[in-house]
């Protein structure tokens, strides 16, 4: 510990942010880096506990606390206080395959679990561990490790989203041989397509794939097993397939004429059609889902919802609101609520400060959803809401609640249902209830010989940084499949 007083003698300090009204013009990345200087004082705070439960992965009261890859925080925080933040980032790379990918989108689990928010603010962990990885590249410290022994085995990784990127850097690096099928144009999954690019600059992912390339790794792209390939074609040339497709199945609507009514998406079509536009022609072909001079609603209140609030911010929308069938989370947290458990309190993310900084209000409307949608000629012109409540774990409509709110464009962010199911079909597999793939407790390995799954199709809808700990451990698994042991940890 480099900095007994660190916590003590230096205040939280994140990095800065571009202003509302100067970074809404575009879908530039937003957040800067602070200097070193003070990123080192930033990294003096932590206080290198005795139990770091940062880095502990624990479920507590149903939710998990501390950061899924056990990253070793407090390592890397000294390091980085001292000035030595190639063996800091060589510490951060032992535990985490992509850093500059988490550093940017993940909740941070890790801060929520450290004690020093106690009674006060805690580490700046989630930017420390950006500066590293983006610190790493910027000195050269990040190059090609090209194994040099080649098992003879060949693995195939379908979906290129967060878990099979892991599973593939994990099991190159054992030497095994690694083709990575995407059925997108580009690879990412999500990390391209669902995360707008103001959260995660595309350019991030590319400089990835190149490094991957450079590895080793073969990537094919728009290549849709299931449909293009066959899997039992993939099970006869390859040593072991491992799917990692996400859990793409959105959660419709339940009001009548949903998938008929000309205005209403998914807010993941939504994302995508915006970053291909914005990729391939700078948003100048017109062929996205625009949400420019409409009345906006979007339904659901997590980070994708918050996605689509910023994303028709910068499109130039009339106006955006935001339903959440849920009540809103206290302020603060409650006695009931204790740490370490995650602090279930509220959260006004970029989108809905954008927000309230354009439109003057805040957009979250709670406890509300969409009963009816009012259309002319099939055209969405408006929806009637009403107010729910929950009564025995049921959700119920109050009597007399209903309003009608002007919305030219809906866009549902209620969540996912599992896997697309004609790739679990094709694949013969076992599903659970939840619609996603089922395998042993606590294995990876499917009903069928040579077939293993991680990410949200094995664990469902989650973070990226589980889906990275879940291809880190599935990797393990196939790897001592393929070999007879394995040496990773």
């Amino acid at each position: 510990m480099g900095k007994p007083t660190g916590f003590l003698e230096y205040g939280r300090v994140e990095n800065p942010c571009i202003p509302v009204k100067q970074r809404i013009k575009n879908f530039d990345e937003f957040h800067k880096l602070l200097n070193q200087d003070d990123r080192r004082e930033q990294a003096a705070r932590c206080m290198n506990c005795g139990v770091p439960m940062c880095q502990s992965a624990l479920k507590l009261s149903g939710m998990y606390t501390g950061c899924p890859l056990h990253n070793l925080i407090p390592e890397w925080n000294d390091e980085i206080y001292r000035g030595h933040e190639k063996h800091a980032l060589s510490r951060l790379l032992k535990t985490s395959n992509f850093p500059e990918f988490t550093g940017r989108v993940c909740p941070a689990l890790c801060e929520k679990a450290c004690i020093c928010g106690q009674e006060g603010q805690p580490v700046s962990t989630h930017d420390n561990e950006l500066y590293l990885i983006e610190t790493g590249f910027e000195r050269g410290y990040v190059v090609p490790r090209i194994p040099a022994i080649r098992s003879g085995k060949r693995v195939a990784v379908v979906g290129s989203g967060p878990s099979g990127l892991a599973v593939a850097d994990q099991l190159n690096h054992r030497g095994h041989s690694v083709t990575v099928f995407e059925r997108d144009d580009r690879i990412g999954g999500l990390l391209m397509y669902g995360i707008p690019n103001m959260k995660l600059q595309k350019e991030v992912i590319f400089r990835r794939q190149k490094l991957m390339e450079e590895e080793g790794v073969v990537f094919q792209t728009g290549v849709d097993v299931g449909k293009d390939i066959k899997i039992q074609d993939l099970k006869k040339e390859y040593d072991a397939v491992v799917l990692c497709c996400g859990a793409k199945k959105a959660r419709a609507l339940a009001v009548k004429d949903f998938d008929k009514t000309e205005g209403v998406h998914f807010a993941v079509d939504f994302l995508t059609s915006t970053t291909k536009s914005l990729l391939n022609h700078n948003l100048k072909n017109g062929t996205y889902i625009s949400a420019k001079g409409k009345n906006v609603v979007i339904v659901g209140g997590g980070d994708t919802g918050n996605d689509c609030v910023g994303t028709s911010i910068r499109h130039g929308a009339a106006s955006v609101t935001q339903l959440e069938m849920m009540s809103a989370p206290p302020v603060e947290r409650l006695e009931s609520n204790p740490w370490p458990e995650w602090p279930k309190v509220l959260k006004t993310d970029y989108g809905q400060q954008e927000a309230i900084e354009v439109f003057g209000s805040d957009p979250r409307i709670y406890e509300t959803t969409v009963k009816e949608l009012i259309t002319k000629k099939g055209v969405l012109t408006g929806i009637k809401t009403v107010q729910v409540k929950f009564e025995n774990r049921q959700m119920v409509e109050v009597p007399g609640t209903e309003k009608e709110i002007p919305c030219d464009l809906l866009l549902i962010a209620a969540g996912f249902v599992g896997a697309e199911d004609y790739i679990l079909d094709a694949a013969k597999l076992k599903k659970t209830a939840r619609n996603t793939v089922e395998t042993v407790e606590g294995q990876y390995k499917t009903s069928e010989e040579k077939i293993f799954t991680a990410g949200d199709m094995h664990r469902g809808q989650s973070l990226v940084v589980w889906a990275i700990a879940e291809g880190r451990a599935c990797a393990k698994e196939v790897d001592t499949y393929l070999s007879g042991y394995t040496t990773m940890e």
